[in-house]
């Protein structure tokens, strides 16, 4: 499992810990951060980044930008299409990189003008996909240990071997949790967990 701090480059220790506002990289998005990465080598001075909410889009825009210089318009496809379309043309007359970010692909978003579709059409999109295994477990941990509650060592395994490989459902979970354990003041032990996941009603539990 790697890691992204600024710059994209900089070395992390294989085993340090991931802060909150560092990307995680697994076969799940390493498409998409190689992309970015070699932003110098894009055919067109403008792509289209897409993944689902929470999966680290934004923290990767801003990492992209403090690497290239370029500009980042995030929610793109709720942007004003004008304002897409000159954006478009001012990143490809100054050959600086633009990054348009968004959660579905550019093929499905509702584009009235002629000339903003066809520019859409022809930028390189890249996806970030929901958690791989690694990246789910690499995710709970950091949850976890974001929040500062004590957790038994087996939690996040099972965590992960229960609850929907989700970025939403990994968040909601261990959100949970963490507030379950500060009511409580207990350490968040399997059972627990169990009980108060179960007790939510809404993230699926294999039984035991």
């Amino acid at each position: 499992m790697r890691q992204i701090s600024l710059p994209f480059d900089r070395p992390i220790h294989a085993g340090s810990q991931a802060k909150a506002d560092e990307f995680l990289v697994s076969d799940a998005n390493r498409i998409a951060v190689r992309h970015l990465e070699n932003w110098r080598g894009w055919p067109l001075a403008v792509s289209v980044l897409s993944g689902p909410p929470l999966s680290g889009r934004s923290t990767l825009g801003r990492h992209f930008a403090a690497q290239s210089g370029g500009t980042v318009i995030d929610d793109a496809q709720r942007q004003d299409e004008r304002t897409l379309f000159n954006a478009w043309n001012d990143a490809q007359t100054a050959q600086r990189p633009l990054l348009l970010i968004a959660d579905a692909p550019p093929a499905i978003w509702q584009v009235a003008l002629p000339d903003l579709r066809s520019r859409l059409a022809a930028a390189p999109h890249v996806a970030l996909e929901e958690p791989d295994e690694a990246l789910a477990r690499a995710l709970i941990e950091r949850s976890l240990s974001s929040a500062g509650a004590s957790y038994a060592a087996d939690l996040p395994e099972w965590l992960l071997r229960r609850i929907e490989r989700s970025y939403a459902a990994i968040a909601a979970a261990t959100r949970l949790l963490d507030e379950a354990a500060l009511s409580s003041g207990r350490k968040i032990s399997t059972a627990m967990a169990k009980h108060v996941l179960q007790g939510a009603g809404f993230l699926p539990i294999v039984p035991d």
